[in-house]
């Protein structure tokens, strides 16, 4: 009867059942909520999630601070996130799932868009510097570390001076659109191998492709 209980008690406090940690990931796609950011650079996060739901056959549901979903992978446990923190507050949703959750930093993956980087271009990283981005800044302020790992992807630099929060918040071009099916393949793939390959090999496999 008490270990019915308990059973039931941790299947309403934690979505992943999962015991040992070290299978435990989750996936962040930052982006503002919200249909006028649907389809803008700076949702990019958000729009890999959705791919990834579709290949993977799970669906987001709101809960706590954003929307979450969760779904198995080669023996490993994950959760996905989409903050409805809006982006400057992306770490409060990161923080409260990680520790409700129990998951360990080194199986976090936060995916961004950069404008660093040409369009398309995908980039692991497991340490560096917000490089202006206020969601990242947000995330290291709340974690009080800038060593986690993080999926950039690229969106370009296509704009005037003092126009760069127009371009992210735009939306994507025709051609930008053409090619996005393919890179929103690749980039779930990149997910899948962080997940069971782990940070180093991906890197290896998928950086600057």
């Amino acid at each position: 009867m008490l270990k019915w209980l308990s059973s039931i008690f941790k299947s309403k406090s934690e979505i992943l059942s999962e015991t040992d940690i070290m299978k435990k990931f989750l996936v962040v796609g930052l982006g503002n909520i919200g249909a006028k950011y649907e389809n803008t650079r700076h949702n990019i996060g958000f729009k890999v999630l959705d791919e990834l739901s579709k290949s993977q056959e799970f669906t987001f549901e709101d809960a706590k601070l954003g929307a979450i979903a969760s779904f198995k992978y080669k023996g490993k446990s994950i959760l996905c996130l989409k903050p409805a923190t809006y982006m400057n507050l992306s770490g409060k949703a990161v923080r409260y799932w990680m520790e409700k959750e129990n998951i360990p930093l080194e199986n976090v993956l936060i995916i961004t868009d950069d404008i660093n980087l040409s369009f398309g271009t995908i980039r692991l990283k497991t340490k560096g510097s917000d490089g202006g981005h206020n969601g990242l800044k947000d995330i290291q302020n709340t974690l009080q570390t800038a060593t986690y790992n993080r999926f950039r992807f690229g969106v370009g630099a296509d704009f005037g001076k003092g126009r760069q929060v127009d371009f992210v918040l735009g939306e994507w071009n025709d051609d930008e659109m053409q090619q996005m099916p393919e890179r929103l393949k690749k980039a779930t793939a990149l997910i899948l191998s962080f997940i069971f390959a782990g940070v180093k090999n991906t890197m290896n496999q998928f950086n600057g492709t």
